[in-house]
């Protein structure tokens, strides 16, 4: 049995774990108790419905052109239509299985009244858009819902609405259905990719700022949250600007953000009896992703530009179940299989393979809006060809791939021995997987975001991690490699004889030195190349610079282990390949090509300073006082020999 991570939300996080909610009902708030400790016995049984449905018309899906000055009323108003949703499943749950079956108790108790708030909601929103521009048409037709609830209870989750069975297959009898688009000539061919955590901070909530801003428990269902420490309902634009990042690079403050998957093995979370928790539905164990990446790549056609900031993308559809599978877009594999992707059912992974949900985001971009009234028309996706639609321009195109570390669950006794895992959903959306969907809103700051742009563009890979917050200075140990007057430092080199006996007649010898490091007859003098490794100046390398023997971050293994910090310019964030101009910043020590270790040598008797493989290592300073002290020695020998003569 592998192992699962359960986290708790705790302390104030939100207010959807405190002692009281506000769920928007019949077109106002109504307070609620929701508190209740993992510890007080509840079993999840009031979540239940008996299996049964409220499928009600998406009203927010029909509203392709709201005015700039009705969106938010509008926003509120569509809040409120999925809260009275939530009101009547609540009201299912209070009643028994007879009542549930009786059409009479239902339709006069739960389905009728719901209607007609539905209608009168649906009505602020037509005048809300009629007074800032044209009036809508048909929406009143959207008022009714259905109510389906089976005979028999289905064998499902703990909360009695899904999964089932029938929600999985085994990933191995799938055939492989992945083909990689074409690219051309002039595509974009690079990648960039940002690290964010897996939610290792716990943070959670059952609102979605891009859906219902504003608006407490607006998604009625539990999200991840990566990237942006401030993401809930209520923060501003600016609120996002200002707000702490679990991302690598301080550079990426966007938030991202899906549905939570959970294991229905009985574990009482403490959303248990909260909004967007049990209440809904939507109850287990909420499962911590083991690895999550964010990729974001290019155009199979030609170049991207740059995402507006604050651009806001939805992929998927969390109500897909009830609005068909046009905009469904979450897929489903697992690891080692992922040639293999599924829509509409769960993967069962063999031994040793992990769970992966996969997102692609739209990557074609109207060129005006940051997002729409229906949260899809600003963007979409490119077609077949890789091309996009005639006013739109290509942007990166973010990749979300999560891993979970989960059995595959035991079908045969409805979970009993290896629980069944889903995915948060809105309660008539039954938890099935086609309402997988995912949530990204660019607070990139707009240097990196260029930077992005321009590895895709030009084929790189880079890893947003290993950026600089800001330039880097040049390497100053590099300053001195070369001599100013490179034809003077092989003076002191002449005299290496100054330890002869004085008796010696040959008058050739001081003027025909051995080479350094070779006497010449195999033997060796003073070695200039064997410096104690405490004297290199690359012990002492700046510490934002890698050493000599220490794997770049663009080379870095990619197992998951934690890898070192290596801040380049940003010319060296290929990963295989440095540009030339940067490889002595990027993959090499900032010595390989500074001072020479001879000049780092203590003084020898007989030896004097060396130059060998590059120039003065220190300063003239220190080198001609020793030449000086040669031509003495030369002038003593002359000196010597004529004494020797006349005497």
């Amino acid at each position: 049995m592998r192992r699962t991570t359960r986290r708790r939300p705790t302390g104030p996080r939100r207010a959807t774990f405190a002692a009281v909610a506000l769920i928007l009902g019949g077109g106002g708030l109504v307070a609620t108790n929701i508190y209740a400790s993992a510890t007080e016995g509840s079993d999840g049984a009031s979540a239940q419905t008996g299996g049964a449905t409220i499928d009600c018309p998406d009203v927010g899906a029909k509203l392709t052109e709201v005015p700039d000055a009705a969106r938010a009323d509008v926003d509120n108003e569509l809040a409120a239509l999925d809260g009275q949703t939530a009101e009547a499943y609540q009201q299912l749950r209070e009643a028994t299985p007879e009542q549930r079956q009786d059409t009479g108790f239902t339709d006069e108790s739960i389905m009728n009244p719901l209607k007609d708030k539905r209608g009168g909601t649906i009505e602020k929103i037509a005048v809300a858009i009629g007074n800032a521009g044209e009036r809508p048409e048909g929406l009143e037709a959207l008022a009714g819902c259905e109510l389906t609830v089976p005979e028999e209870q289905p064998e499902g989750g703990q909360a009695g609405n899904g999964p089932v069975a029938a929600d999985f297959t085994d990933i191995t009898e799938v055939q492989p259905n992945v083909q990689a688009p074409a690219a051309g000539a002039g595509a974009s061919r690079g990648t960039f990719t940002t690290s964010c955590g897996v939610n290792e901070n716990g943070v959670f909530n059952s609102d979605n700022v891009i859906v219902a801003p504003g608006v407490s428990n607006g998604a009625h269902h539990f999200h991840d949250y990566i990237g942006n420490q401030a993401n809930d309902a209520f923060a501003s634009d600016e609120d996002l600007a200002a707000a702490d990042t679990s991302c690598e690079n301080p550079g990426d403050k966007s938030s991202y953000y899906w549905p939570v998957l959970r294991l229905q093995n009985g574990t009482q979370e403490q959303d248990a009896n909260a909004p967007g928790g049990g209440i809904e539905g939507n109850a287990g164990e909420i499962v911590t992703p083991r690895e999550v990446t964010l990729t974001f790549q290019g155009s199979p056609t030609g170049d991207v530009t740059a995402m507006p900031r604050l651009l806001r993308i939805i992929t998927g559809d969390a109500k897909a179940f009830v609005n068909g599978t046009a905009n469904a877009n979450a897929s489903w594999s697992c690891t080692g299989f992922e040639d293999r992707q599924l829509k509409d059912k769960y993967p069962l992974c063999p031994d040793g393979s992990d769970v992966v949900r996969t997102f692609k985001f739209q990557s074609c971009w109207d060129g005006r809006n940051i997002d729409s009234a229906n949260h899809r028309t600003h963007v979409a996706f490119a077609a077949a060809d890789g091309s996009c639609p005639a006013g739109f321009r290509a942007v990166p195109q973010l990749v979300q791939r999560i891993v979970y570390d989960v059995d595959a669950p035991s079908l045969e006794d409805g979970g009993r021995t290896k629980p069944l895992f889903a995915v948060d959903s809105f309660p008539e959306q039954l938890h099935k997987p086609v309402t997988d969907h995912g949530d990204f809103i660019n607070v990139f700051d707009e240097d990196l975001m260029r930077e992005m742009v321009d590895c895709i563009n030009e084929g790189r890979q880079c890893d947003g991690g290993a950026l600089p917050e800001e330039p880097q200075q040049p390497e100053e140990p590099q300053e001195t490699d070369q001599p100013e007057q490179p034809g003077e430092t092989q003076q002191p080199e002449e005299p290496q004889e100054t330890g002869q006996p004085e008796q010696s007649d040959e008058p050739q010898e001081p003027a025909d030195p051995t080479p350094t490091g070779d006497d010449g007859d195999g033997g060796e003098t003073e070695p200039v190349t064997q410096a104690p490794p405490a004297a290199r100046p690359s012990d002492k390398a700046p510490a934002n610079e890698t050493p000599a023997n220490e794997t770049p971050a663009d080379e870095a293994p990619s197992d998951g282990a934690d890898k070192p910090k290596t801040y380049v310019t940003p010319s060296a964030t290929r990963t295989g390949e440095a540009p030339a101009e940067a490889v002595g910043t990027a993959t090499a020590s900032p010595t390989e090509n500074a001072a020479p270790v001879g000049a780092e040598q203590s003084p020898v008797a007989g030896t004097e300073p060396q130059t060998v493989g590059g120039g003065l290592a220190d300063t003239g300073a220190e080198l001609w006082p020793a030449a000086a002290g040669s031509v003495l020695v030369l002038v003593g020998f002359v000196l010597l020999r004529r004494i020797r003569r006349d005497a």
